[in-house]
């Protein structure tokens, strides 16, 4: 069979755009945070990972300005050869005094560091062990890991009892890396950390948390899920990105410093890619001295946030409760919510919608995230035209 056979047979997508319902892939003109242009039009933006709202924060752009006057646009090679920058230095100190672990080591995406972090620690002989619900690029780096001749198992959604039967039927003497979001990004749950920590002191095994949808939004003035429980001298290590509260491109993973070098040396993910770009690292950066600077934006996106739940509940709609950004409203019917997604957009207001198979069948869904910099004009026009919609389709009374 033609490898491409697939993909000339693959139409789904072209049926949902002839009916005008295709949510994905449409450009932003304009960029302002709480509101963007989209096709020509202004519309409330409820569907981004600007948790703080800095991608439009003067220092921000500012930084980023400043960094490719100074360093040029690309470094031009990996941060193992002649692509580090003092930037990069700089940030790497930054972040390990801000979450609180000895060392930190960037790479250039988020979904990178997942990669380089789990193929570059779990070999031949290990096991890395998964929630049923990480984010694909923990998926990948496992199935990475797995490929290098690594065991890969997985234990039900956040169950912790599930993971003890998983981890007690792996060798004693095998190495074991536990491996979950922190917050979980399509429902915004937090991960249980206190009873995974307990497991994992007690059969050996270490934890990487991946702090993507966390950092920044959880915690002691945003710094994730471990200082959330007060558990960051239990957790080994952490990872996330600059691409959402730190409004820039980028990843990052915090831990001890001789595992931090080791994957300096180990990891082909950082070796063999090119690093970070100079006014990436400036801009987040900048990023971080206002979330050290300014931790009420933290609080304010929280409040907002906790605004939308209690709303959209008392509208009638199923909510995910959650104590972060994230906002899911189920709808759990695939042509229901992307119904639902294009009356939402007509009206000016853009959301996700996410449908199998990137959520369970009977979980498709509206997924809204939203940040500090949103106005209570702007919630207030979210939760009436969800009510008008929502009515018009006879999803609430």
């Amino acid at each position: 069979m033609d490898l491409f056979q697939k993909c000339y047979e693959f139409t789904r997508a072209d049926e949902v755009k002839a009916l005008g319902l295709y949510p994905y892939f449409r450009p932003v003109q304009e960029n302002e945070g709480p509101e963007v242009m989209l096709e020509g039009r202004r519309v409330i933006m409820a569907g981004s990972n600007n948790y703080l709202g800095l991608t439009s924060h003067p220092d921000v752009k500012q930084a980023a300005i400043d960094a490719v006057n100074r360093y040029g646009t690309g470094c031009s090679g990996s941060r193992y050869l002649t692509g580090t920058i003092d930037l990069h230095n700089e940030l790497e100190t930054r972040l390990a005094a801000y979450l609180g672990y000895e060392s930190v080591l960037l790479f250039s995406t988020g979904y990178q560091t997942a990669l380089g972090v789990i193929s570059g620690l779990v070999g031949k002989g290990d096991y890395v062990i998964s929630d049923k619900e990480n984010h694909a690029c923990i998926i990948s780096g496992c199935m990475l890991a797995k490929g290098g001749f690594a065991e890969f198992v997985r234990y039900k959604h956040n169950d912790m009892d599930d993971l003890e039967r998983v981890i007690q039927r792996i060798p004693e003497g095998a190495g074991k890396f536990i491996v979950t979001d922190g917050v979980f990004s399509v429902s915004g749950e937090l991960v249980d950390l206190p009873r995974m920590v307990d497991v994992a002191e007690r059969y050996g095994a270490r934890i990487l948390v991946d702090d993507a949808h966390a950092t920044g939004v959880v915690g002691v003035g945003g710094r994730g899920t471990a200082s959330h429980f007060g558990l960051v001298h239990r957790t080994d290590m952490t990872m996330g990105t600059f691409s959402k509260t730190f409004a820039s491109l980028g990843g990052f993973v915090a831990g001890p410093e001789r595992v931090i070098n080791y994957l300096k040396h180990h990891s082909p993910a950082l070796i063999f890619s090119a690093s970070p770009t100079p006014a990436s690292v400036a801009a987040a950066l900048a990023a971080l001295d206002i979330v050290e600077r300014q931790p009420e934006l933290i609080d304010q996106l929280i409040a907002n946030a906790d605004y939308m739940r209690s709303g959209l509940a008392g509208l009638g709609f199923e909510v995910i409760d959650s104590r972060t950004g994230i906002v899911p409203v189920v709808l759990g019917d695939v042509e229901k919510t992307l119904f639902m997604w294009r009356q939402l957009y007509d009206k000016g207001v853009f959301v996700n919608a996410f449908v199998p198979p990137g959520v369970p069948p009977t979980l498709s869904m509206l997924r809204t995230s939203y940040m500090a910099t949103h106005r209570r004009e702007h919630l207030d026009k979210i939760l009436s035209i969800f009510a008008e919609v929502g009515r018009e389709l006879g999803l609430i009374s």
